[in-house]
């Protein structure tokens, strides 16, 4: 509900702090007195477009600020928390600068805001019914979710959404499927044998890496030979091969040691690299009599690379990357299915649509059954606000092959005169008709609406006497559920309200400014006499307001 309001420089407005509370609060005051100003800055801070000249003159901006308390309302909290505009536990504070220039900018809990995430948080808080004001009831959308509340099917509504989702994804994607069958089937054909190919290759990493070392090898055995041999006779066999020498030279230090056993660490080296040489022969040995030197396995290395680099120019990749193209193409086959999954996609197509129209129908049968009492109700309710002879319906319009709200759209129809068939309730009603069509809507559906704040704007428009005292009692009920406050000019209704403020006007230092007061039950009794008995208020008319009060209370 809305708890505070603080106005700033606006309109005729300098400087309003406000505090509010539960149930039915009437605002009063004289003609051009500024009543509607409370409401034109709530507006402007729940989203609505404003100009220029709603800044006061002579001052740089107008600044509205409304806190509502939210810790009763789980979807508006959720809400906050999708759109990061989480503020305080259980408060929402929207906040509207609109400078002289015309330039606005708005706040969400101290952060900034769009004009339509104000317009969207507005509507899950506060619902203004009148001429003047983003008026709920006339949306499609509105009449819908208020109909399906009444009837308890919110959640059968939703699940009928969600099943129409589901079903018109299957069908979009089956339509797909169908339109491109030949196109798949020829790309689904090329894949396959560009797998069976791949597959036939047999290539992998590991293979392709080893495959190269070896054939490197092959290709070079008869130099590698060469070169093994070279080192052979160069160490052992040659007539002045290393070794030998190397053996002479040891017999040689060896004598050497008997005169001088200083020599003896230069022979521990020289019989080390006797050794290590010895070695290098039997190393080069084994390796000529390993080294492959055949033809045939040569040509068949040569033809698996050859097929290898075909492959790889063929599907535009390096050798290394031919196992990622494979994945790639096994994968694009499984995306594209085959004739089976179409026959398949269609079956779960057509069981989508059953459960759609399953759960359609049921909401559809409470629907018939819910708008036909609604009708009843607000056409009585009617009977009672000076629309004698008028009705009200809630008119239930087939669609050809329903959508995610259904099988029909909902619509609300009026008929403001007897033998008149109803229309739209957005085309035929008037301002005070309209004020007085949703009053009684709201009454009729007070348990299951979730604005928790109404407010309505000279709901008593051209009416008097028993229906104005009507209209002040069924605002009284109203109050019970919610957060009510009306702009009236009656005081029929203005005594049923639970609290009264008075608006007024004065010129202060030749600037018009407007105020408002909160009455106390001496000042309500004055202000429904002014209301009562006009300029002149007499006992009489004090003591008639005090009787109203009383009765009403």
């Amino acid at each position: 509900m809305l708890k505070f309001l603080s106005i700033r420089d606006f309109v005729i407005v300098s400087s309003l702090e406000l505090d509010f509370s539960a149930g039915f609060t009437a605002l009063t005051g004289e003609t051009g007195a500024g009543k509607s100003i409370l409401i034109d800055a709530l507006s402007l801070a729940l989203g609505e477009r404003g100009d220029a000249t709603m800044v006061r003159n002579d001052c740089e901006r107008a600044e509205i600020a409304a806190e509502f308390d939210v810790s009763a309302l789980p979807h508006m909290q959720n809400w906050l928390q999708e759109q990061e505009l989480e503020g305080d536990q259980g408060v929402c504070l929207l906040r509207r600068v609109l400078d002289a220039g015309g330039r606005s900018r708005g706040f969400i809990n101290g952060r900034s805001a769009t004009l339509q995430q104000m317009r969207e948080a507005g509507d899950q808080l506060l619902d203004i019914h009148g001429q003047h004001a983003h008026q709920s009831l006339v949306r499609p959308d509105a009449q819908r979710m208020l109909l399906d509340g009444y009837a308890g099917m919110t959640d059968s509504a939703e699940k009928v959404a969600a099943l129409y989702r589901e079903w018109q994804t299957l069908r979009r994607r089956r339509i797909s499927l169908s339109e491109n069958a030949d196109a798949m089937t020829a790309e689904r054909e090329l894949l396959q044998f560009q797998c069976n190919e791949m597959e036939r290759l047999g290539f992998n990493v590991a293979d392709w890496n080893a495959l190269q070392e070896d054939y490197a090898r092959l290709a070079h055995a008869a130099s590698l030979l060469e070169t093994a041999a070279f080192g052979i006779e160069t160490l052992s066999e040659a007539d002045t091969a290393c070794l030998a020498q190397l053996n002479a030279l040891t017999v040689r230090i060896r004598d050497g040691m008997q005169h001088d056993a200083s020599l003896g660490e230069t022979l521990k080296m020289l019989e080390s690299a006797q050794a290590e040489l010895q070695e290098a022969v039997y190393a080069l040995r084994h390796y000529q009599q390993r080294l492959d030197t055949d033809p045939q396995r040569l040509r068949e290395q040569e033809q698996r690379i050859q097929s290898v680099m075909d492959a790889a120019r063929k599907y535009r990749v390096a050798p290394e990357q031919l196992d990622q193209a494979l994945q790639r193409i096994v994968a694009r086959l499984e995306e594209l299915g085959g004739d089976a999954d179409l026959a398949e996609l269609e079956q779960q197509e057509k069981t989508a649509q059953q459960n759609y129209l399953a759960a359609a129908q049921k909401l559809s049968a409470a629907r018939k059954r819910s708008a036909d009492k609604l009708s009843r109700e607000i056409s009585e309710a009617l009977q009672t606000l000076a629309m004698q002879g008028g009705s009200f319906a809630v008119a239930l319009l087939p669609l050809a092959e329903g959508n995610a709200y259904g099988l029909e759209a909902v619509e609300f129809q009026v008929a403001a005169n007897p033998g008149v068939p109803p229309r739209s309730l957005a085309k035929v009603a008037s301002g005070g008709e309209l004020s007085r069509i949703s009053l009684a809507i709201q009454v009729a559906t007070s348990k299951i609406a979730s604005v928790p704040t109404l407010i309505f704007d000279e709901v008593d428009s051209g009416i008097g006497g028993r229906v104005a005292e009507i209209i002040g009692h069924l605002l009284k009920k109203l109050g019970k559920s919610y957060q009510v406050l009306c702009v009236t000019h009656l005081p029929q209704v203005a005594a049923a309200a639970d609290q009264q403020w008075q608006v007024s006007k004065a010129v202060e230092n030749g600037v018009t400014l407007s105020h408002i007061t909160v009455l106390n039950i001496e000042q309500r009794v004055e202000e429904i006499a002014r209301m009562l008995g006009g300029v002149k208020i007499t006992e009489t008319t004090r003591k008639h307001a005090a009787e109203m009060l009383s009765a009403s209370a």
